[in-house]
């Protein structure tokens, strides 16, 4: 059975033009008012998640005054509403300013239903994708800032979603994805909500310890097991006892070494360097590498059948590239944490700042995105961000490509793809940015197959 229909609330007071759009929007649940304190009751009772707004109401019906009220309370009472105005011909100038004030978007009148129809649909997908983000940045203790999860991103939210799935099972996970795309921040989330979130999360990086202390560091060992070994030390594995082990980059897990993590995961005990002795010890491994392992297990470097108790769930993560509009998400977040960390007059980024963070590929992803942070909140001379300070320049977009057809499609699709992120998805000041029409945008977006 299928759920609730998604509500939706239309100002406006011309009858038949409601007929027409009630008509019309047969998948939502439609609620109407034809005036401010109409509108008001309705948002308090019904919570649309959506508005379509006509700025000429009554008593004012041939101006804007009432409509722009009316607006300004939707958004004071529930500031997430998409609100979008509607405008006679001629009323550009009273579209932009709403647009200014709050508002998501705009349509002029006489109404094409159709294209009214994609923008409406396109409020209630970004309005879904905020209210998912916020779930699981207060789920995930924290935002981006603070070392949790926030995007806006469909992949990456259709990752989170499958980390809450097993999170509350025992099975070992496998986070695969480039350098600096969060996957120990995604197995601290897979750690906060499991019935395991009372004990402990032992993150060790199997790259940076040397492989002849990597054994010590993993299973512990007795006093005087070697040399140095003046006391019994239990090792991560055990310090992970009723929580989680995260295992980062652990295709560098030496082969002789996987043998014995095999061992563990196949009977759950361990024994400590210099020790006969067998202690069970319930620990869930979560691991994650930026490796090819099926390379490395065709290579004999890695066990496959160790890889098979490692990766009973495999999550892979996007890097920040595929990610549209993401990086300027966290870019705003991190900039306020580390301004107010490095007690900076730093406020926010200049627009050849954005442009230079929507426009770069982010090869080291969040990681290398902090880094740019860090450097230009040291070096900024003003309260804004540039591009200089940022130390980014602009990359070859064409893809080395010679056939113009092919060029002409990349930077189309590049173009309108970085509009759409820093607009937030806004269907008119992407369309302005561009320097384009509506109709036009929303032609280009059904030719290149682009999602809105």
């Amino acid at each position: 059975m299928s759920g609730p229909k998604p509500r939706l609330l239309i100002v406006e007071d011309d009858e038949g033009l409601q007929k027409q759009l009630r008509w019309a929007y047969e998948d939502y649940e439609v609620v109407s008012a034809t005036n401010r304190q109409a509108a008001i009751d309705a948002l308090r009772h019904y919570e649309p998640a959506v508005v379509t707004l006509d700025l000429g109401l009554p008593p004012d019906p041939d101006g804007t005054t009432e409509g722009f009220a009316t607006l300004d309370a939707i958004l004071a009472l529930k500031p997430d509403t998409k609100v979008i105005v509607a405008s006679g011909q001629g009323r550009r100038e009273g579209a932009l300013r709403a647009i200014a004030a709050g508002a998501y978007d705009y349509y002029h009148k006489p109404v094409d239903i159709d294209e009214l129809g994609l923008i409406v649909a396109r409020a209630f997908q970004l309005h879904d994708l905020e209210r998912e983000n916020a779930r699981l940045q207060a789920q995930g203790d924290g935002s981006a800032a603070d070392g949790g999860l926030i995007t806006n991103d469909p992949g990456m939210l259709k990752v989170a979603r499958t980390i809450e799935r097993v999170a509350n099972t025992d099975v070992s996970v496998m986070l695969l994805g480039a350098s600096g795309t969060g996957k120990e921040v995604l197995a601290r989330l897979l750690h906060n909500k499991s019935k395991r979130s009372g004990g402990a999360f032992v993150a060790i990086n199997c790259a940076a310890i040397p492989e002849n202390l990597l054994e010590a560091e993993l299973f512990g060992y007795e006093k005087g097991a070697f040399t140095g070994a003046i006391k019994t030390t239990e090792g991560k594995i055990e310090l992970a006892e009723g929580g989680t082990l995260f295992l980062d980059e652990v295709g560098d897990i030496p082969f002789p070494l996987q043998v014995k993590l095999l061992r563990f995961l196949q009977e759950r005990v361990i024994e400590r360097i210099g020790s006969r002795k067998a202690i069970p010890v319930d620990t869930r491994i979560v691991c994650a590498t930026h490796q090819n392992l099926d390379a490395m297990i065709a290579e004999s470097r890695f066990r496959e059948d160790l890889y098979y108790r490692l990766a009973e769930i495999v999550v892979r993560i996007p890097a920040l590239a595929e990610r549209p509009g993401d990086a300027l998400l966290i870019a705003k977040l991190l900039l306020k944490k580390l301004a107010r960390d490095m007690d900076s007059p730093v406020k926010g980024f200049a627009p050849d700042a954005l442009a230079a963070i929507d426009g770069w590929s982010w090869p080291g992803n969040v990681r290398e995105l902090e880094n740019k942070l860090k450097r230009a909140v040291i070096m900024a001379d003003g309260k804004l961000v540039t591009a200089e300070d940022l130390d980014l320049v602009p990359e070859r977009e064409d893809g080395g490509f010679l056939n113009l057809k092919a060029v002409r499609e990349v930077a189309d699709r590049s173009a309108i793809t970085r509009a759409l992120a820093r607009s937030e998805g806004n269907i008119s000041n992407a369309a302005k940015m561009l320097g384009i029409s509506r109709p036009t945008l929303y032609d280009l977006l059904k030719q290149y197959g682009i999602e809105v």
